[in-house]
């Protein structure tokens, strides 16, 4: 008998720490709806034949894709409904964000123009003033172009004369933009309006601007025809746009982007072609000489040529020409041939990441180890000293050459952007607008590891997280990253980021192969054939959070996006059994087609293409996610939550449709395949700040919920 109260004792305990340590149970998809799969669709890639039974779900405007949208909606909302503390999140995220947001003052004709936000409202709002200590003046507020902040104000651009402003807007975050003219000084609309511009501001000139644009699309194909023969046009303020001069055309090159700028004196025009490689052409001609035709300064688009600008008749310029991590030289403007450029600032060690002009003298930031330096430099390149910044973190500047007032805005991952008036000649900061977010940045710290890929290449990561953080395998963890088309993962604020911080987390940041960090070696080395080191670098940043007690695979997710959906789609496939959660948003899901949308065509310096190459053919449907995921009874994937909008015209919303029809298809386990399609917006940018905190507030709540968490508990 003791026997037996001994076990039923010791089995009673056994049963009620079980039960504490069991995680409450979770909301599961009943069914996924039903997708068609057409096994009929295949290609031949060099004798391989690669089924595409999704390529139905590629015809945006068929009535099948729409109702196919409409029951995967119906899915996920169901299954976002059911996380009890998602609108807890949101409420916090509403009441983080709520603050005044200032952009950094830019000075212009004796007057400021700067944009700013109350908290809540969906677009910034543009005001000018007179003095610093005048009463601002509403120049320009988007909240008014639409009624649920889907029109977004893109870029602004005064005339030479300072009477009209040109601004560009966007419509549900498409990158089609349209452009109107203001009078300043009494804020009136003009007639001029352009419309399917694409990648392109206005540049004045005389009575009117320069634009890029394309040729109408067919309707209803808007936003997934391929996108060829973008042209320069002329308008003159007044005039139609059907009476617009054009101005420059390639029609050899239909994929080629064109640019054109200008020197504020409207001296100098330089013209820029690219789209096939990381950087671009150019070219420069004497606007103020009739007999001058365009000069040709570089030809190679695999590298970047920036004119910073005219002076005296010298041009300087920054580029990466010669010198991976960037470099300062200048020319004479009148022969700007390269054998002729004098070296102002060398290549060093650090990357180059922006030179502004400012009071006669070069500011000049770096990258060192992805975190920003900035150095004041003579225009002769020789260095004055060093503009001390808080911390790790990202800055920009806006300052003119013949203009002594510099501002610039700081940021990092717990240090709220706040800008700073800067005297250059004492070398001094003031802060000029500082923020009031209602957290305590003093309760968090960040430090940066850097981790050995699988070659033995040391990667940066940078990680953030609440003080006292006990390295116990049980922290859940955000892992972030891109990894491409040279773009650098600087230190940057985000309060979407803060209740997952304030919740016990740990946001880490990975600098990966494929951007600037460290200059184009580092680019290139993350590119086409390459492209691989890009994941190996991501699963080791995942393998060292683990190996390093920062947390567990069942703690342990990932998210990025475009590009970065791209990684994360292929890291889950390579490494299912690495993460709890994933979440690829707007990512680029097959790597085989690609290249057939809009201006897909233009990533092929990146990612090469599966048409011509056969080696680059099975590269990329070694890592395509659509291609590789796996699937059977011993298969077990993450959570994942897709995520998409209707309007992206830049990534395809079929990459991501054909990916999670893929995903459901397949026997990956139990845990949700859902995606998130939002409606009225593209690819990220302009989205007004509901569609964000809605958005932001479902990744964290899926996130969390799939960790066996829940918000306000660290377990």
């Amino acid at each position: 008998m003791k026997t037996f109260l001994q076990n039923l004792i010791l089995m009673s305990i056994i049963i009620t720490m079980a039960a504490c340590n069991r995680q409450p149970e979770r909301y599961s998809v009943k069914s996924y709806p039903e997708t068609l799969k057409d096994s009929t669709v295949t290609d031949d890639y060099f004798g391989t034949i690669v089924a595409d039974p999704y390529r139905w779900l590629e015809n945006d405007t068929s009535a099948e894709t729409a109702a196919w949208v409409e029951a995967q909606r119906a899915v996920t909302n169901d299954y976002l409904e059911h996380i009890p503390f998602r609108s807890a999140i949101k409420d916090r995220m509403t009441h983080l964000i709520n603050y005044e947001r200032y952009g950094v003052p830019s000075k212009r004709f004796g007057r400021y123009i700067f944009s700013k936000n109350d908290g809540l409202q969906n677009q910034s709002v543009i005001y000018i003033q007179s003095s610093l200590d005048s009463e601002p003046e509403v120049l320009l507020d988007p909240n008014k172009l639409s009624d649920d902040g889907t029109v977004s104000l893109g870029g602004i651009s005064q005339s030479n004369d300072g009477k009209y402003l040109a601004y560009t807007i966007q419509r549900s975050g498409s990158d089609w933009i349209e452009i109107y003219v203001m009078d300043i000084a009494t804020k009136t609309l003009l007639a001029d309006h352009i419309e399917w511009a694409k990648f392109s501001g206005a540049t004045w000139y005389k009575e009117g601007f320069f634009y890029a644009a394309y040729d109408k699309p067919v309707a209803g194909k808007e936003f997934s025809n391929i996108n060829e023969n973008h042209k320069i046009y002329y308008h003159k303020l007044g005039e139609t746009q059907e009476n617009d001069r054009l101005f420059y055309e390639n029609p050899k090159q239909p994929r080629y982007f064109h640019q054109v700028s200008l020197t504020e004196d409207e001296k100098y025009m330089f013209l820029y072609e690219s789209g096939q490689g990381a950087g671009s052409t150019l070219w420069i001609k004497d606007m103020k000489d009739e007999t001058s035709t365009f000069v040709q300064i570089a030809d190679n688009m695999d590298y970047f040529y920036y004119p910073l600008d005219v002076i005296d008749d010298v041009l300087y310029i920054f580029t990466n020409y010669g010198a991976p991590k960037g470099r300062v030289c200048r020319v004479s403007a009148k022969t700007p041939q390269m054998e002729k450029w004098e070296v102002l600032i060398p290549e060093s060690d650090n990357v180059i990441a922006s030179v502004d002009l400012a009071d006669g003298k070069m500011i000049v930031t770096y990258d060192q180890d992805a975190a920003n330096h900035a150095y004041v430099y003579t225009m002769n390149g020789e260095m004055v000293h060093e503009i001390a910044l808080p911390t790790y973190g990202s800055v920009g500047f806006s300052s003119r050459y013949d203009e002594t007032e510099v501002y610039y805005a700081f940021t990092s991952f717990v240090f709220p952007t706040t800008i700073y008036k800067y005297d250059i000649n004492n070398n001094t900061s003031t802060v000029f607008r500082a923020p009031k977010v209602d957290f305590k940045p003093e309760d968090f710290v960040t430090e940066q590891v850097f981790v050995t890929s699988k070659d033995g290449t040391k990667v940066p990561m940078f990680l953030t997280y609440k003080s006292g953080l006990q390295k116990n395998s049980d922290n859940p963890t955000l892992l972030y990253g891109y990894g491409g088309f040279n773009i650098t993962l600087n230190p940057g604020f985000s309060t979407f980021r803060l209740p997952f911080l304030e919740n016990g987390g740990i946001y880490a940041q990975a600098n990966l192969r494929g951007g600037n960090e460290y200059g184009e070696e580092w680019h290139v080395a993350g590119t086409k054939l390459q492209k691989q080191n890009v994941f190996d670098d991501f699963i080791a940043c995942s393998e060292y959070l683990i190996a390093q007690q920062y947390t567990s695979s069942q703690k342990l997710s990932i998210l990025g996006g475009s590009n970065g959906g791209l990684l994360v789609g292929a890291c889950v496939n390579q490494r299912p059994d690495l993460y709890a959660v994933a979440v690829p948003e707007v990512g680029v899901m097959d790597m085989l087609r690609y290249h057939l949308f809009t201006i897909g065509w233009n990533w092929a310096s990146d990612y090469g293409t599966s048409a011509n190459d056969e080696a680059m053919f099975k590269a990329l449907y070694a890592y395509s996610p659509l291609h590789t995921i796996q699937s059977g009874e011993n298969v077990h994937y993450p959570a994942i939550m897709v995520t998409t909008a209707d309007h992206d015209d830049r990534v395809v919303p079929a990459h991501s449709f054909k990916y999670a029809a893929a995903l459901q298809a397949a026997q990956t386990g139990n845990a949700p395949k859902i995606i998130r399609i939002d409606s009225k917006a593209g690819h990220g940018g302009g989205k007004p700040i509901t569609k964000v905190i809605e958005e932001q507030a479902d990744i964290y709540a899926f996130i969390l919920y799939n960790m066996g968490l829940s918000y306000g508990e660290k377990k």
